[in-house]
């Protein structure tokens, strides 16, 4: 039995989407600020980093919402709202590398948090392959959770304290067994009954229906 070619690169791809889950990625960046705040007294730090958190969040159920429960998008750019995998990878894994090297030499740190917007780069870019997402969607949604990370990092202070080793292990563990162990994702689910829910339509609009009202018009003879 001939084996697909493209099933090894698809499940690949399939793993690697995971990581930008947000019932994954957010347990695990609150339990880094958890510590941040009662072991490092960094309690504004942590406030600005949620507030960040919060509003690229908003802002990406808001954009799904509208075009779910009324056909908000755009068929030009195959646009239906910010990608929530692109946004929460880009999101947090910074900071989950900036929080994991604390008290390690600077010039490490930094490269780590570069390391990990190109890991949420490679995330969003999996969206593509796994056909969940338009390259607008991930883009933007990579964009706006990079933007998220940076206004968060933005004037973090240099601290200097011993990091206890339990704590990037655990971070690293989490992202090593997670993808392969949680079970699915219901967000979409959730966006889908909220979508109904405030516009009282029977059914979301879909991808189909976006383009489906782009149609050229003819010209009359």
């Amino acid at each position: 039995m001939l084996e697909n070619p493209d099933s090894s690169p698809l499940a690949a791809w399939t793993l690697l989407t995971r990581l930008g889950e947000a019932q994954i990625l957010v347990p695990l960046l609150l339990a880094a600020m958890l510590w941040l705040w009662l072991g490092a007294g960094q309690g504004r730090l942590v406030l600005r980093w949620l507030a960040c958190l919060a509003l690229a969040a908003g802002l990406t159920a808001l954009s799904k919402v509208a075009f779910m429960g009324w056909g908000h998008g755009s068929a030009r750019w195959d646009f239906t709202g910010f990608s929530g995998h692109a946004m929460f990878a880009a999101a947090c894994f910074p900071l989950l590398a900036w929080v994991a090297l604390l008290g390690r030499d600077r010039l490490m740190q930094k490269l780590a948090v570069i390391a990990s917007f190109v890991l949420a780069a490679l995330v969003a870019y999996s969206r593509l392959e796994v056909h969940a997402h338009s390259a607008s969607e991930s883009a933007s949604g990579f964009a706006l959770g990079a933007l998220a990370s940076v206004m968060a990092l933005r004037g973090a202070p240099a601290l200097r304290l011993a990091l206890p080793l339990w704590l990037p292990a655990a971070l690293a563990a989490g992202l090593l067994v997670l993808p392969l162990s949680a079970p699915r994702s219901r967000s979409h689910d959730l966006m889908v009954e909220l979508s109904l829910q405030l516009s009282g339509r029977p059914q979301v609009y879909t991808r189909q229906d976006l383009h489906r009202r782009r149609v050229p018009l003819k010209l009359r003879g």
